[in-house]
């Protein structure tokens, strides 16, 4: 069977359903970035309760489906915009970066490339260093070359190696220099607008498999969650050598985000068996009269 990463996928957004199809899949992990929930947020209490779920309710719930949850935190470059706020949130980070299971700081980076963001990108990289993770670089939807040429620019003034640092939401215009500069190049596969499957195709061609890496992000939007296993599948489909897609869709995600020593190959290969007679804070991903699924970690699903 084979094994894929989604390391971008916003799943306190999706259902249950999500999760079984993405471990029948083949999805044996994913990274869920902090980032922004569509509707702007106007206390730090709303950060703190999103990022406890990150690292607590959400972790449970994948666990419950046979994947393995990890995230990052951060501030996203949207609401760094709002600076009185912000500046709360950046105390809040340091209690939460060091929690267990989380791979890197971000997403962070530039939205708009106004003058708050900046600041608070800096202030996190610096963050980054501090406590020796992994920085995930949003780059933005608008004027995304310069603002992604800027996202390297600025990590290099702050003096992390490009090793530790992944830039994605990468397109075309952006790929050569990223992969150029030494950097892990993360591309988001949407259905109809930003990366598809098909062009994704084309750039492993191109470019082939080296610090390329395949995500879904998806999230609240239209998206989809089974991104990364129908990108491969499109791989195979077009000649693209195996180890080549094993290296896009699951074995460079594996080594960018271990750096952080918080994730670890054997975390999937020797998986606690499902028991969904488990709660998590007296919660259960059960609704009453559904009978729990129980089983060792042998009994994966087949594709």
């Amino acid at each position: 069977m084979e094994m894929y990463i989604d390391p971008h996928l916003h799943a306190v957004s999706r259902t249950t359903d999500d999760y079984e199809a993405m471990r029948k899949a083949g999805v044996v992990a994913i990274i869920e970035p902090a980032f922004w929930l569509g509707q702007p947020r106007t206390e730090v209490g709303s950060f703190k309760d999103y990022f406890s779920t990150l690292v607590g309710w959400e972790r449970f719930r994948a666990k419950q489906f046979g994947i393995v949850h990890y995230c990052t935190i951060g501030l996203n470059s949207k609401e760094a915009n709002n600076e009185a706020l912000a500046e709360e949130v950046m105390e809040l980070l340091p209690l939460y970066a060091t929690k267990e299971g989380v791979v890197a700081i971000g997403e962070i980076g530039y939205d708009d490339q106004t003058a708050a963001e900046d600041k608070y990108y800096r202030l996190q990289l610096e963050l980054a260093k501090e406590v020796e993770l992994p920085v995930l670089i949003h780059t933005p939807h608008r004027d995304k070359k310069k603002g992604t040429t800027r996202s390297m620019d600025v990590s290099e003034e702050h003096g992390l190696p490009p090793h530790m640092v992944i830039v994605d939401h990468n397109n075309e215009e952006t790929v050569k220099e990223v992969l150029d500069r030494g950097y892990w190049a993360a591309f988001t596969i949407y259905p109809h607008t930003k990366m598809g499957s098909n062009r994704m195709v084309e750039i492993v061609k191109k470019y082939g498999p080296e610090r390329i890496i395949v995500d879904s992000a998806a999230d609240w939007g239209i998206s989809d969650p089974l991104a990364v296993p129908k990108t491969a599948a499109l791989m195979r489909k077009h000649g693209i050598p195996e180890e080549h897609i094993r290296m896009t869709c699951y074995q460079n995600a594996l080594t960018a985000y271990s750096q952080s020593g918080q994730m670890d190959e054997s975390d999937w290969l020797n998986p606690e068996p499902i028991d969904q007679r488990l709660k998590h804070a007296g919660n259960s991903v059960l609704r009453g009269g559904q009978t729990p699924r129980v089983e060792g970690p042998s009994d994966y699903v087949e594709n």
